[in-house]
């Protein structure tokens, strides 16, 4: 049976990534002539350019930029991409990624995407030409043209904080549903009957509020009210939220918060208004950041092992770096609902 020389599933080992050659190939010109059309196209017809350009559309090609070392040598340079550095959430998975790695030999590179998904395709253009061993991504929700970048280039791609069977190449996560479900009936379970979600807008934490939604309505409980707030989210947004849910549902028991900091806002514009917590108002939060144990009354959270998700991505990562096969490549980790004292 023929194969297809420029499809993006093959072997992400040795010569895998799809070439300049096999730009050429699809555009129907010379090598020399493809490099033309990307590095100097004003010295190629306009029709060649088209030509090269729908080649590259087609195959997710990104320029080596790196094209004059040999293509066995390793960069040992390792690069991830977080939404955002400016949230605590995600720290314990750098430390450890970073820890992980260095014990190898490897360097890590950090990329902030935001919440945006043009922001990460241009930053995983960037990264792609650089020829790390290895990309490391948080979530599973990647445009059309970055995961069609991310097969071209043959390059070992762990995703991280999500659960998918379908991964790019490889996994390490949980999920944010059964996160949504778990929680519903954490508070069900707990008495609480008048449930309220504040939810970031990034579309993780989205999922997670439908599956609260939609386990709460399952447990009989129709009308769970719902304020969504600017990723990243902020304490100050969550207290803006716990205001406009006392406009409008003034009788809530219960807040499901998408961060830490979103539930330490509640739990702050709560005291303000002299709502007591546990008493009147239960709040659960996610993360389980440093501060959660320490508050007072101590937060009731979502606890992810962020160290162990660091911990595996590398060794995922240096493993298909060093030619060793991967026999498992999608690790559930789960999380735990971590109950204290605000609820």
């Amino acid at each position: 049976m023929a194969t297809d020389p420029v499809s993006p599933r093959r072997s992400r080992r040795g010569s895998g990534a799809v070439t300049l050659h096999d730009v050429a190939k699809l555009a129907g010109v010379a090598p020399i002539t493809a490099s033309r059309a990307i590095n100097t196209p004003e010295q190629v017809s306009e029709g060649v350019r088209k030509r090269v350009a729908d080649a590259i559309g087609r195959t997710g090609y990104v320029p080596n930029i790196l094209a004059g070392g040999l293509a066995s040598a390793r960069s040992r340079l390792v690069a991830a991409v977080v939404p955002t550095i400016s949230g605590p959430v995600f720290l314990e998975t750098i430390q450890s990624l970073t820890g992980a790695l260095a014990e190898r030999g490897y360097q890590l590179m950090l990329g902030q995407s935001g919440y945006a998904g043009d922001r990460e395709d241009a930053l995983l253009a960037a990264i792609i030409g650089r020829r790390p061993d290895g990309i490391v991504l948080t979530g599973i929700m990647h445009s059309a043209e970055g995961r069609k970048r991310l097969l071209g280039a043959a390059i070992p791609v762990v995703e991280t904080w999500d659960l998918t069977p379908t991964p790019i190449d490889m996994l390490v996560g949980f999920s944010h549903v059964e996160v949504g479900r778990a929680v519903a009936q954490f508070l069900h379970a707990k008495g609480r009957r008048r449930l309220a979600v504040v939810s970031g807008n990034d579309e993780r934490a989205k999922r997670r509020q439908d599956a609260f939604a939609a386990a709460a309505r399952a447990l009989g409980l129709q009308d769970v009210r719902i304020v969504v707030v600017p990723a990243p989210t902020t304490l100050r947004s969550g207290r803006d939220a716990l205001a406009e849910l006392m406009r409008t549902a003034p009788n809530v028991d219960a807040v499901f918060c998408s961060s830490d900091l979103l539930a330490l806002g509640v739990m702050t514009e709560a005291q303000a208004r002299g709502i007591r917590t546990p008493q009147q108002i239960a709040v659960v939060g996610f993360g389980d950041l440093e501060f959660a144990e320490s508050l007072h009354p101590a937060l009731t959270t979502v606890r992810i092992d962020g160290t162990a998700i660091g911990r595996q991505a590398a060794r995922f990562i240096v493993d298909r770096a060093e030619g060793r096969e991967v026999e498992q490549r999608v690790i559930d980790i789960g999380f735990a609902v971590v109950e204290r004292g605000t609820t």
